[in-house]
């Protein structure tokens, strides 16, 4: 499989573009483009979060436990809640990430599993879509859009290194059909995914009611 490094050598890479794509010419604003970049390439760093490897998953975690709270700061400024709250929920939330949440995912998952699969990244990008409030849309639906195009970027990249050029004749590896996969040898993961993703979804269908109605 592709190496960490990689992973997030492409996803920027993904993100430069994607970004740049959202100022010219979709007409986004440019910290909306830079923003857009970001959650690109972050994106595609996230599926090794399943990593059997220690240094990914510090690093993710970490990662993830600064980045997710940030993405409720509007939506907590919308509801009103205080400066106070605002700083007291962001705290929280990153020990919860940091210390709670990272140890049960790495107990839960397994590598290659149904964390690398093309559901996880449309759950992937539905909880950003969820997770930050703007009275735009279509900001949502980029930043959304932009994480699925980092995680995907991850699922072809092991995809492709799950090939082994050497010789006259490439030869699929072990892995190989790990990564872009809509379902796991694992029952209950697969339907455990498959329930997160129908639970977003359905939320999605609430905020787009709750939209209308507004």
């Amino acid at each position: 499989m592709a190496g960490f490094r990689t992973h997030i050598t492409v996803s920027t890479a993904c993100g430069i573009v994607y970004g740049g794509a959202a100022v010219e010419p979709l007409g986004f604003s440019s910290e909306t483009g830079f923003l857009a970049a970001g959650v690109t390439a972050v994106g595609g760093m996230l599926p090794d979060l399943d990593s059997d490897s220690g240094i990914p998953v510090r690093e993710l975690s970490g990662l993830a436990a600064a980045v997710i709270p940030l993405l409720f700061v509007r939506r907590m400024i919308h509801e009103g809640i205080s400066t106070e709250g605002i700083l007291a929920t962001l705290l929280f939330t990153y020990v919860l990430i940091r210390y709670g949440v990272a140890n049960l995912f790495r107990r839960l998952t397994v590598h290659r599993g149904m964390y690398h699969s093309i559901p996880a990244m449309f759950i992937a990008g539905l909880c950003v879509y969820l997770a930050y409030y703007s009275p735009d849309r279509s900001i949502r639906i980029l930043l959304a859009c932009g994480v699925m195009l980092g995680f995907l970027s991850h699922l072809i990249l092991d995809e492709v290194y799950s090939v082994d050029w050497r010789g006259l004749r490439p030869k699929l590896k072990s892995s190989a059909g790990s990564a872009l996969k809509l379902a796991s040898s694992s029952t209950v993961a697969t339907a455990t995914c498959y329930l997160i993703l129908g639970a977003l979804l359905y939320l999605v269908y609430l905020d787009y009611q709750q939209i209308i109605l507004d």
